[in-house]
């Protein structure tokens, strides 16, 4: 049965906690120190809340997303400032070595084959060139699998994930557990029994109520995020060998080698 990822996926306008934008801006601004006069290719990025941002950093800049729909939300708002594509992220419809960086924030989880999606990676990256991802930690004790998810990786699935195609692999936290607010702390083993009971609710409009217990007042959604709309904080560098259990998100650069 198709997917329709407008169900599941925060879309610009939506509301959203102040955290979620946080983390948004944090990824988009940690990948855009790797961005500055490269050719870069979002896969799976929904409305494009960073591709603005990372167009005025780097040399070129494309994107593109399973969902037409989604796609079209993206194209109402950029208009021919970008180009986008619709495509699969198991097959890449572009020619060999053509990119510097491909970023895949928050959606390595919906693809079938990851393994299938790292080895277009590798084709169509120059030498030495960038795979960013982030993803939702799957290692926290009280993690909430997004619904149609096939399987998520951490610290150690992404160093086995790159390493076995030719990517050397760094992995970074962001967002410590023990630094977000009083109120998401004590409500952690709760999330964790909803998770369990199969009571958390499983589509965006669904998880509102949710944030605004958790989080309080929630923001709209941003067609696009700009410099300076947070303060940025480097994410942590994570140890291999070992599951990360202090950080809402991980993040894997893996670098392309001969």
């Amino acid at each position: 049965m198709a997917i329709d990822f407008l169900q599941i996926t925060e879309t610009s306008g939506d509301e959203v906690s102040l955290e979620q934008l946080e983390r948004i801006c944090q990824r988009y601004y940690w990948a855009g120190k790797y961005c500055v006069g490269k050719g870069v290719l979002e896969v799976a990025c929904g409305t494009g809340q960073g591709l603005g941002y990372l167009k005025s950093l780097s040399k070129s800049i494309y994107g593109g997303d399973f969902s037409a729909e989604i796609l079209t939300i993206a194209k109402g708002h950029y208009k021919d400032r970008m180009p986008f594509t619709r495509f699969n992220a198991e097959k890449l419809p572009y020619r060999n070595e053509c990119f510097d960086v491909i970023i895949l924030f928050e959606a390595l989880y919906y693809i079938p084959s990851a393994e299938q999606f790292v080895s277009e990676c590798r084709r169509v990256l120059r030498n030495d060139g960038m795979v960013l991802i982030a993803t939702a930690n799957k290692d926290l004790y009280d993690f909430n699998p997004s619904p149609h998810s096939y399987r998520y990786y951490g610290v150690m699935e992404f160093e086995k994930l790159f390493s076995g195609q030719g990517f050397s692999v760094e992995c970074f936290g962001s967002t410590d557990v023990n630094e977000v607010s009083l109120r998401q702390r004590l409500l952690r083993p709760v999330k964790k029994l909803a998770v369990q009971s199969g009571l958390m609710p499983k589509t965006a409009n669904g998880k509102k109520l949710l944030k605004r217990l958790v989080f309080g007042n929630l923001v709209p959604m941003p067609p696009e995020i700009e410099a300076g709309m947070i303060t940025y904080s480097p994410p942590v560098a994570l140890p291999f060998g070992q599951a990360d259990r202090k950080h809402k998100v991980i993040y894997c650069a893996a670098r392309r080698s001969e």
